[in-house]
């Protein structure tokens, strides 16, 4: 099979869940009504689903190609695919109406990235990143820069990357070599090497827009010293149009163990001409714009991935037989049972349910809290979704992916030896998402991106608002019918809590307490975010039930909910065991014994 956009999915967490439509009186949201939104899920899967979808497999056994002439072919299939993308008004759904976008909610662009990524992993990274470069110039140009780029990066004619990486120089962008001099006409000579570059070269695009990290002759040391630059493949003409070929070759492609329809390149800057966006020496806050955008994206692959392999695996249960059901046959005039039957294969499609729809709410409540950042008149509201975007970024970004793969692993499994092989559609998307846990920061740097950063930030501004949300919403929900969620949620609770509070006392004395324990740290965070979204969902499905709804969607809210709270939930207990032990056991063997 292939994959099937969940819509009803989307309808269920936009209009029931999140109410989208209590936000319309705001400018931001007026033309998000909620009969817009379902036609644009409608279309969005249509295309997903029929001209993606098919294509992922053609990207992954035919890969990208790389030529002496520094130039790289798309998997055959791409290019009209991105056509069709870009004919079809897909890229502004989220981009300013002054640049040619449609100026649509993020959550609500959110749901088409989510079924993009799903249908082909490696197609959507190119729109996936330009987008990244169209908010980072956004956020950091200059207006002559917005009047020239953002008009082509928002409706996709011209692609975007960020160039980070050096064969030296990972998550420590302190130690780049890249260099920019001034030229002083206003432009500079980059020249350095970057590696692991998404969409670094591709004919998929008229023209390519690197941002690209250097340092200026004479910068200071470390990230101090960072500054951010636009270096285009054609440098724009008088009239905005491709034109003379800048000196930045593709040296070559990287062989990866998935994603072979993206191409993963070497880029070679040779005295680039590049021009300067925003101030010097500050090129690092800019680019988190991009890297921001580019962790919450990776978090939704994660989710993507898992849905994707998920319903293969749900179509092969119910297609394979093997076996009897312990309780007595159920396919009696057949030679066996199908292997949904089994107890075990349901708690791996349960897990994966109550990770998926869980993770969905999660990730689009939080999204949302980000256009309110920006929509709302409200400064409390305001500033409650940047501190909201700020702390959950990290956590989505690694939970996420960590049980992304997790759902993808056991979808594998659920298939038995047909998932280790190439006829069924699993084993690429197990490839596919591993690389969501490393890129964008790995998970262990976004763990100790939270207890270093966030959890500090604002004097816990950010964690306290979420903990008296909790509090007062399982105070509100005191029917007797949604104790099974919110009794497990104060639990829950109460544990992350208690796990802050160790990490405010033990961190700060030993850092290596604080580093041991992140990613316990970030996973019952994970952990208790999707219950407090089971019981948001929970009671909504309730509340439906009550109303007369019959859409059995409600009750099979209510019923993987309750799975989420008795079956997932407890893990909790073990990350807070684990993470209290701090840092003594971690650290015991010199380092010339491993």
């Amino acid at each position: 099979m292939t994959y099937q956009p969940p819509v009803r999915d989307y309808t269920f967490v936009l209009k029931d869940l999140l109410q989208l439509e209590r936000y319309a009186n705001l400018p931001a949201f007026a033309d998000a009504s909620i009969d817009v939104v379902e036609q644009i899920l409608e279309e969005a899967a249509r295309f997903t689903g029929e001209v993606l979808a098919p294509l992922n497999s053609v990207g992954d056994k035919e890969g990208c190609h790389w030529s002496p002439d520094f130039t790289v072919t798309t998997p055959k299939g791409f290019k009209e695919a991105y056509k069709q993308l870009v004919e079809g008004g897909w890229p502004g759904l989220g981009s300013e109406q002054a640049y040619g976008g449609q100026g649509l909610p993020h959550v609500v662009n959110l749901a088409f990235s989510e079924m993009s990524s799903a249908a082909n992993m490696a197609f959507s990274m190119y729109p996936g990143l330009t987008h990244g470069a169209y908010s980072a110039i956004l956020a950091g140009g200059s207006q002559a820069q917005k009047d020239l780029y953002l008009p082509k990066l928002a409706s996709f004619e011209w692609g975007g990357t960020m160039n980070l990486t050096e064969p030296h120089c990972g998550t420590d962008l302190g130690l780049l070599r890249t260099k920019a001099v001034p030229q002083g006409d206003g432009s500079y000579k980059i020249s350095g090497q970057k590696i692991w570059i998404s969409g670094g070269e591709q004919d998929l695009t008229d023209n390519i827009v690197h941002l690209v990290l250097a340092r200026i002759e004479g910068a200071p040391a470390g990230t101090r010293g960072i500054s951010l630059f636009i270096v285009p493949k054609f440098i724009p003409d008088a009239d905005g149009n491709p034109g003379e070929r800048n000196s930045v070759k593709c040296l070559g492609l990287e062989e990866k163990m998935g994603i072979h329809g993206n191409a993963t390149c070497v880029i070679s800057h040779e005295e680039a001409t590049g021009w300067l966006i925003g101030e010097e020496n500050r090129g690092l806050s800019i680019m988190f714009v991009m890297m921001n955008e580019a962790r919450l994206g990776v978090g939704m692959q994660g989710l993507a991935q898992a849905e994707a392999a998920y319903q293969a695996a749900a179509a092969f249960a119910k297609d394979r037989l093997q076996g009897r059901s312990l309780t007595g046959p159920k396919n009696p005039d057949g030679p066996a049972d199908p292997i949904i039957v089994h107890p075990d294969i349901r708690r791996m499609l349960m897990d994966a349910r109550a990770i998926i729809e869980g993770g969905r709410a999660f990730l689009f409540w939080t999204a949302l809290h980000g256009d309110l950042a920006h929509a709302s008149p409200d400064e409390a509201v305001q500033q409650k979704g940047r501190d909201y975007m700020a702390l959950m970024t990290p956590v989505l970004k690694g939970f996420l992916t960590d049980k992304g793969f997790q759902v993808c692993s056991d979808a594998m499994q659920a298939h038995g030896g047909a998932g280790y092989t190439e006829h069924f559609p699993v084993s690429q998307y197990l490839r596919d998402v591993r690389i969501a846990l490393i890129y964008e920061g790995t998970n262990g740097i976004q763990a100790l991106d939270l207890v270093g950063r966030k959890l500090a930030a604002d004097g816990g501004r950010g964690v306290m608002s979420f903990f008296a949300e909790v509090d007062a919403f399982i105070e509100a929900a005191a029917a007797e019918e949604m104790k099974p969620f919110t009794a497990p949620l104060a639990a829950a609770k109460a544990e992350l809590q208690e796990a802050t509070l160790w990490l405010m006392q033990n961190g700060l004395a030993n850092p290596d307490n604080a580093g041991a324990a992140s990613t316990d740290y970030l996973h019952l965070f994970g952990l208790t975010a999707l219950a407090y979204m089971w019981a948001l969902m929970a009671q909504t499905a309730q509340a439906k039930i009550a109303a007369g709804e019959t859409d059995p969607i409600y009750a099979e809210k209510l019923a993987v909910g309750r799975y989420y709270m008795q079956r997932v939930l407890p893990e909790t207990s073990s990350h807070l065991a684990k993470l209290k032990t701090g840092a003594e056991l971690m650290m015991a063997l010199p380092a010339e014994a491993f």
